[in-house]
């Protein structure tokens, strides 16, 4: 038995192979940049943390694959060290399924790979919200793809700024990191129409973060 199969009792043989198959792809994406042991860690250790909250298991292995690897690209910058000249972002909410996602979707399409962009929340939800969704799929931008995840210890360290949004005193306080706090209405309950707008001021927001960042948009 593996330690990938031994820290995940409750998957079935299907998503076991699926578990092992992320790991797979993970060793491949930072080989020459960290171990296996180190990849495999990360892995076990998403792995853990997600099981400890989840409601739902099916989608436990995309989950700890998708965590594993923002953790191990955190720690890639962490040991690059002053040699990164891009910065990093990371924005917080509660349940990572509307203002951060809306705000990591903006950046993403604006600054391409200007920035390193990273997202969480103190409390994930299951599903992102679907207006938030429909409200970014209407200015083109698709975030079907995201799913909502915790923050980590290693993303918080490697970003230059921390955007939170709304999650207060759960958000994670570290010295001497830059912080910006955005007050947005949380899009939850919202109808379409109502979130346009707290899209749009999503997107004046982003795009001053850049000018101070020294980025230009792509578009």
């Amino acid at each position: 038995m593996t330690s990938l199969e031994s820290s995940s009792g409750q998957l079935s043989t299907a998503q076991l192979l699926q578990l092992r198959q992320g790991a797979e792809r993970l060793r491949r994406e930072f080989n020459g940049a960290l171990n296996a042991e180190t990849i495999e860690r990360f892995m076990n250790e998403s792995l853990d943390r997600l099981s400890t909250s989840a409601q739902i298991t099916t989608w436990l292995p995309l989950l700890a694959e998708r965590f594993a690897r923002e953790r191990l690209r955190a720690v890639v910058r962490l040991e690059a060290g002053a040699t990164v000249t891009t910065p990093a972002v990371l924005f917080l909410c509660i349940h990572n399924a509307g203002r951060s996602q809306m705000a990591a979707g903006w950046l993403r399409h604006l600054a391409g790979n200007g920035v390193d962009v990273f997202s969480g929340g103190s409390e994930p939800a299951d599903s992102l919200n679907s207006g938030a969704v429909e409200a970014m799929a209407e200015v083109g931008i698709d975030i079907t793809s995201e799913l909502p995840m915790p923050w980590a210890d290693e993303v918080v360290r490697a970003a230059d700024v921390v955007v939170t949004m709304g999650c207060g005193d759960a958000c994670p306080l570290f010295p001497g990191k830059r912080y910006l706090d955005w007050e947005l209405d949380d899009p939850s309950g919202k109808s379409l129409g109502q979130i346009r707008p707290i899209r749009d001021e999503i997107e004046r927001r982003v795009r001053s973060l850049m000018v101070e960042l020294g980025v230009t948009p792509d578009r």
